[in-house]
């Protein structure tokens, strides 16, 4: 048998399950998750490779829509990744009914012919009975290449879903090393990972509206890595939030991210971290390429 390499989209609407779908095909964490839509901002590479294959998963930002800068940003750089790939995974929710966000994308995918994939995700939070109507109501919609069921959290019939991928790839040798599981900077993923503890930790207060910045990454004489990193909120209330009475948020966002970020990095981590206001940024051309949020898409 030959070897296969290509790339895959992995889409849907904000929280299906995408990012923790990528992570446990990876087996780390590389894409962030939360509760919240809309987490995953940028297109985020993760590399799988096995023994007769090697797949690109693109993990685009939630399709939905936009109404900021950032908005339009995420939602050009999910779209345009459908025209760089083999095959296209598009990710539902069991849990959750057929709506707008599921038409829109249905929409969009109306202009590709590359093979779309149906995974039908948490099909673990249902009963199994709900999951062949489900499949039968998106089939009636749309003749995809294939259906999977799955639970991304559990792994239930993900290896199932990897086979299936397989099928669409063409020949040819690796792209990456077989021990490279991403090509984005460790900067990037480290500001990612401190984002994501800053929405688990203050939950509705401070939504979509804070940006994480790495200042300084600095590998000191005995191996451990010294890390500042600004976030950057849109009003000063946020700042207070963030930073808690006498710097305790602060703190608990520092605490939570750290262990994480030294299990990426495989090394003693000294985290600090500070706090600024730069005022409706999400609508700032300037202020998104300062974070890298611009021109990938």
């Amino acid at each position: 048998m030959n070897y296969k390499s290509g790339f895959v989209a992995v889409i849907g609407r904000p929280n299906v399950g995408k990012s923790t779908l990528i992570n446990k095909i990876i087996g780390q964490k590389i894409a962030i998750t939360s509760d919240k839509p809309q987490t995953t901002r940028s297109r985020i590479q993760c590399i799988w490779t096995g023994d007769d294959a090697q797949i690109i998963f693109l993990d685009t930002p939630g399709i939905h829509k936009p109404k900021f800068k950032l908005g339009e940003y995420m939602l050009k750089a999910a779209e345009g990744t459908l025209k760089e790939v083999d095959a296209i995974f598009f990710v539902i929710d069991a849990t959750e009914k057929f709506g707008g966000g599921e038409r829109y994308i249905l929409e969009r995918l109306n202009s590709t012919t590359k093979p779309v994939i149906l995974v039908v995700n948490k099909v673990d939070l249902i009963d199994r009975e709900k999951i062949l109507p489900i499949i039968a109501d998106y089939s009636a919609r749309r003749n995809f290449a294939a259906v999977v069921p799955i639970s991304a959290s559990e792994g239930t019939n993900v290896d199932a879903l990897l086979d299936e991928a397989k099928k669409f790839l063409p020949e040819g040798a690796q792209y990456y090393p077989a021990d490279m599981v991403t090509d984005q900077p460790e900067r990037l993923i480290v500001a990612e990972l401190i984002r994501e503890k800053i929405l688990h930790a203050t939950q509705d207060e401070v939504p979509h509206s804070v940006a994480v910045d790495i200042d300084e990454f600095t590998e000191r004489d005995n191996g451990s890595i010294f890390i500042r990193a600004t976030i950057y909120v849109e009003r000063d209330s946020q700042k207070g939030i963030l930073i808690g009475k006498n710097g305790a948020m602060l703190k608990q966002i520092g605490a939570a991210a750290r262990p994480e970020i030294e299990m990426l990095l495989g090394t003693k981590t000294f985290l600090d971290l500070w706090v600024k206001v730069k005022r409706d940024w999400r609508n700032s051309v300037g202020a998104l390429k300062s974070f890298g949020l611009k021109g990938n898409a």
